[in-house]
């Protein structure tokens, strides 16, 4: 690939998703964007590019978006943020929400559903803490198409294996055949939606937890700092935010600051 064609579908792609490329990531436009040259009949990456530039396709541009954004999950990642979620958060947030029984919950860049869900059974577990109450959890990510997958709830063995305690698996979980259906009354707990960090958040609405796992790491500083700030605006002052293990606000943003003990949490200044 030249430098010119790198340049292009770099610029194009940071531009729609935050996402950053830099040359010794180009390996990924390989493995990313070759099925989607193959798919259109095409015999290579430069012509995928110079169809991008001549046409301006936007169904081209988006599928291309998508091909580079969607990120693997999977169920209970790195365990410990739901373990804090369960132990440290939830109960002083449930303590104060008593009056109005309502507790709003964010998954930003929710792939396939995996995290969701996950949250889904950690608020299901705690039932009779619950009793009574409204809890909303909305997922959003930038792919239409993982959006249908993390809709559907189907799963294969391998998935499930990745993460999900097999007495979660079957108390949650249905058998079809050779996949793994999420039950009803957990998939109805999740509204998914197609969101851009990159867009406006407001129309989102305000909630208390924000989980923004493993998605920073793909933006530069700039970009960090403003959809973190963006972020912020959304929450209570009590409101909790969950980041991936390599990810800080430190130096990023002044909008948030860690909570001592609970690595990867973060609350408002």
């Amino acid at each position: 690939m030249s430098p010119e064609d790198f340049e292009f579908i770099s610029k194009l792609i940071k531009g729609r998703s935050g996402l950053v490329l830099t040359p010794d990531k180009a390996y990924l436009l390989e493995s990313r964007l070759m099925p989607v040259a193959r798919q259109r009949g095409l015999k290579g990456l430069e012509e995928l590019i110079a169809q991008m530039r001549t046409r301006r396709e936007e169904a081209l541009i988006v599928e291309v978006t998508e091909a580079m954004t969607t990120n693997e999950s999977f169920f209970f990642r790195d365990i410990k943020p739901f373990d804090l979620l369960r132990d440290e958060v939830l109960p002083p947030l449930i303590a104060d929400r008593q009056a109005k029984k309502h507790l709003r919950i964010w998954c930003a860049a929710a792939s396939s559903g995996q995290e969701p869900y996950s949250i889904a059974i950690v608020l299901k577990e705690l039932s009779a803490k619950l009793s009574g109450w409204k809890l909303d959890i909305v997922g959003t990510d930038i792919s239409h198409d993982i959006l249908k997958k993390a809709s559907a709830g189907m799963y294969s063995q391998f998935e499930v294996q990745r993460g999900m305690p097999i007495q979660l698996l079957l108390k949650y979980f249905d058998k079809k055949d050779e996949t793994w259906e999420i039950k009803p009354e957990i998939k109805s707990m999740v509204q998914y939606k197609y969101w851009n960090l990159l867009d406006d958040l407001k129309m989102l609405g305000a909630y208390d937890i924000v989980f923004c796992r493993n998605v920073l790491i793909y933006f530069d500083a700039e970009t960090k700092g403003k959809v973190l700030d963006n972020i912020a605006k959304l929450m209570p002052k009590d409101g909790m935010l969950f980041l991936g293990g390599a990810e800080t606000v430190l130096g990023v943003t002044d909008k948030f600051k860690p909570v001592p003990g609970q690595r990867g949490v973060y609350t408002l200044t």
